[in-house]
């Protein structure tokens, strides 16, 4: 399979610069990045003129090139480009456009490795027409997309029975607990322990990638719990400098930061034996024997913390107003049924998860050896 550069195969026209003054209430809508990855809910419109390049028809590929890198296949009405946004036009030689999407998506993967900047992706165009993409005869090209198509299906519908059985979760908690008129402070329920700020916090030429005690980033701590894709570790002779923030079993560490309130909870199955919150978390440590932890963490991942939270760059929430947060809490017995629920609907989505995980690793695989 030969390899050609991506200047070879399209033309990429960059979407429009539109100014906040250019939004409307009606017409077209404008495809933004949160648009097409579903971090944002908001859309704005356009209803002026416009040069037709920066239309986008349903079926139309789109490649984001700034803040996020990914291939996407537009599939609603008929709506207008923002810039950091490639239209993609098929103009150049013979290609399937599913056979595209995933050579771009292994050649952006690839591109990762050579972004600027640690948080900020970013291509630039002469970059971008430069990545070598695997080609080969429509036929080969149809084969190939069919499979990996087949296997992105399959992906999707994982996806989709895991969100399905966390809907089922939140309907019967709200079936059990919708009426609940008994609440709680935070404070009342935990110790709420932050990380050691002072002059001994680690600094950057002090963490490692094996030591003595790990030291959690936000990259740990995720909606779904604790991630260890990424770890550092700091020594045992730091560890004993720092005076708070360590975890004992059985600790829930919230993230006050950044992302505000994802939880992950410190039980006997993580392997881990010390473990310390860097400054965007702290530890929440139960005072009251009358806690389920399944039924608490729960109620902790689904609370709304938008109210309380401030800054904007940066959201924080800060001790004092994290305090205050009231929480349900129904009789001891009431949680343990619900607890109980989730433990069986934890067990559907363990299989399906580790299917989930098989499907993404044939996937990766077949790419690897499809397009090198």
């Amino acid at each position: 399979m030969k390899k050609v550069k991506l200047g070879q195969v399209a033309t990429f026209i960059n979407g429009y610069a539109f100014k906040p003054q250019d939004w409307s209430s009606e017409g077209k809508e404008i495809i933004r990045i949160q648009n097409l990855t579903k971090t944002s809910k908001g859309i704005n419109y356009y209803s002026g003129t416009i040069d037709k390049k920066y239309i986008v028809e349903a079926g139309d590929i789109l490649i984001s090139w700034s803040g996020t890198l990914g291939v996407f296949q537009w599939c609603g009405r008929s709506a207008v480009l923002n810039q950091h946004i490639f239209k993609v036009v098929f103009d150049k030689i013979d290609i399937d456009k599913s056979y595209f999407k995933y050579v771009v998506e292994k050649g952006l993967q690839d591109a990762v490795k050579h972004t600027h900047g640690s948080t900020m992706k970013h291509l630039t165009k002469k970059y971008f027409d430069n990545i070598m993409v695997s080609y080969t005869n429509l036929r080969e090209q149809q084969r190939i997309a069919s499979e990996l198509d087949l296997l992105s299906k399959l992906i999707l519908r994982r996806q989709e029975q895991l969100e399905e059985l966390n809907l089922l979760v939140k309907s019967r908690f709200n079936e059990m607990f919708g009426e609940n008129k008994i609440f709680e402070s935070i404070d009342n329920l935990f110790d709420i322990i932050d990380g050691d700020r002072g002059k001994n916090y680690p600094k950057s030429d002090e963490l490692f990638s094996e030591e003595y005690c790990l030291f959690l980033n936000t990259k740990n701590v995720t909606k779904n719990g604790f991630s260890f894709d990424t770890k550092q570790f700091i020594t045992k002779t730091k560890d004993k400098l720092l005076r708070k923030g360590k975890l004992e079993r059985y600790d829930i560490v919230l993230t006050t930061r950044g992302t505000v309130g994802n939880v992950a909870y410190y039980d006997e199955l993580i392997k881990y034996k010390h473990l310390r919150i860097n400054s965007g978390m702290v530890i929440l440590r139960p005072k009251t024997p009358n806690l389920n932890q399944k039924f608490i963490i729960h109620v902790l991942r689904n609370n709304n913390y938008s109210r309380v939270i401030s800054g904007s760059a940066q959201p924080q929430l800060p001790i004092t107003k994290l305090k205050k947060i009231l929480l349900p809490l129904p009789p001891l017995a009431l949680q343990n049924e619900f607890a109980d629920f989730v433990v069986q609907v934890d067990k559907s989505q363990l299989a399906i998860q580790k299917s989930l995980g098989e499907l993404e690793t044939l996937k990766k695989s077949l790419m690897q050896e499809y397009f090198g």
